[in-house]
């Protein structure tokens, strides 16, 4: 749809024909038409000056495919017009799905580029959540050589662009240097000793562990001789992920589910890259999506974009039939990291007694990320009697989290509970530690 329209500047000076009609009409009677012909005159020529700058013969969107969450997402507007006359200002709008956008809309200073007739800038958005970010809509608008007409194009869009799970961490050279000593370098010799599978008879050395020596060996060829094994591989890594209203709430800029997401997927590049099966479950009031189980670092990215498929639900988790439906689908022993909340006592409860069931035959690992919110209301000073308030439910609440916590270490669950920014690297160390003693 194409139109045109005053600019403000032009605005200005046709509404400067009434101030100027009233001097008239006071000094010189018989010349304030001049004002309303003046206001005229101004109308006419911006929009003659609208229709000089001509049409827009071709508009293009370059959008990236995906990107990651916590990126900008640069998007380029190329715009071509039909007349090749000076162009005094150009501006294009985007209206983008509010719900990954805030405020669902982008804008960008349109330049000419080159002796041709082609605008173009980049409309920069922020995203703040996982999922397809839709273009819908497109607006250009530019003025013609005097700057007093606007000339606007609007345009549907259809381009959609893929906002990623972070994976930053991922990337860090000092985790690639890392991941390589631990499972092929300096791991692989402390594991000495550990792991599931008997691998051979060694000379006991110091420094290994003591569980480890074989006795009647020892006294058969007088030394002692310890049994070496080697570390399982192709085991079953599970995240399951809460995506319920508890995991929606914000902490530092973003859900905790983002930060739940990207935690797994750190923890997930390194279970590939030690030679396990990795799959991703995301649950709230129902279970919502289960990903099949992926082996080997080139499919890496396929959870990375699974993962971006992970909604967010404002409802409240339904803990007994998320992990009653996961253990259906698990045929074998497996370890099972559940991201989650405590905040509720009766859900809390509810999700005790669903875990009771399954710890016989898996191996279970929860994820939670302290809530500074909370910890600052605890801390803050007393200066009336509301904050005190404030400050004795929010004790109230940490308190029942950490029954929750308590209770759950006390059915053998290990429980990793830290800053947004630490769960990463503690889950991932964690995963290290089971993998090491050969727990699955």
């Amino acid at each position: 749809m194409i139109g045109a329209y005053p600019t403000l500047r032009a605005g200005l000076l046709i509404a400067g024909g009434a101030p100027l009609a009233i001097g008239l009409a006071a000094f010189a009677p018989a010349l304030w038409p001049l004002g309303p012909a003046w206001s005229g005159a101004v109308l006419l020529l911006a929009l003659l000056d609208a229709l000089i700058a001509g049409k827009a013969r071709h508009v293009e969107l370059i959008t990236p495919a995906s990107s990651e969450l916590g990126s900008e997402v640069r998007i380029l507007v190329e715009a071509e017009l039909a007349a090749e006359v000076p162009i005094a200002r150009a501006e294009a709008s985007l209206a983008v799905t509010n719900r990954i956008m805030p405020g669902g809309r982008g804008f960008a200073t349109l330049l000419r580029a080159g002796p041709e007739a082609t605008l173009r800038g980049t409309v920069v958005l922020s995203p703040v959540r996982r999922g397809a970010l839709e273009i819908e809509r497109l607006w250009l608008r530019w003025q013609g050589p005097l700057g007093l007409g606007w000339r606007q194009d609007e345009r549907e869009s259809a381009e959609s662009i893929a906002i990623l799970p972070d994976i930053a961490a991922v990337r860090a050279p000092a985790l690639q240097v890392f991941i390589k000593e631990a499972i092929y370098g300096i791991l692989a010799r402390q594991i000495r000793g550990e792991g599931s599978e008997f691998e051979a008879l060694v000379e006991y050395q110091p420094g290994f562990d003591r569980r480890t020596i074989d006795w009647k060996s020892s006294a058969r060829h007088s030394k002692l001789l310890a049994r070496e094994y080697d570390t399982e591989r192709n085991n079953q890594i599970v995240f399951a992920l809460d995506s319920g209203s508890d995991m929606c709430e914000p902490v530092a800029g973003l859900p905790r589910i983002d930060r739940a997401v990207s935690a797994a997927l750190l923890t997930s590049y390194v279970a590939l890259k030690a030679g396990d099966q990795v799959r991703l479950f995301s649950f709230a009031a129902r279970p919502e999506r289960a990903t099949p189980f992926v082996s080997g670092s080139r499919n890496f990215f396929r959870l990375q974009a699974e993962a971006a498929g992970i909604d967010y639900r404002f409802e409240e988790s339904n803990y007994t039939l998320a992990l009653s439906t996961l253990a259906a689908q698990l045929q074998r022993r497996s370890l099972i990291v559940v991201f989650t909340d405590f905040t509720d006592p009766t859900s809390a409860e509810l999700m005790l007694e669903s875990v009771g069931r399954l710890i016989d035959r898996h191996l279970l690992l929860f994820v939670a990320m302290e809530d500074e919110e909370l910890l600052s209301i605890v801390d803050q000073p007393p200066a009336n009697s509301e904050k005190v308030a404030q400050s004795v439910a929010a004790a109230s609440l940490l308190a029942q989290r950490r029954l929750v916590i308590t209770r759950l270490r006390h059915m053998g669950i290990e429980v990793i509970e830290g800053r947004h920014d630490e769960i990463g690297t503690r889950l991932m160390n964690a995963y290290l530690k089971i993998k090491r003693r050969g727990q699955l």
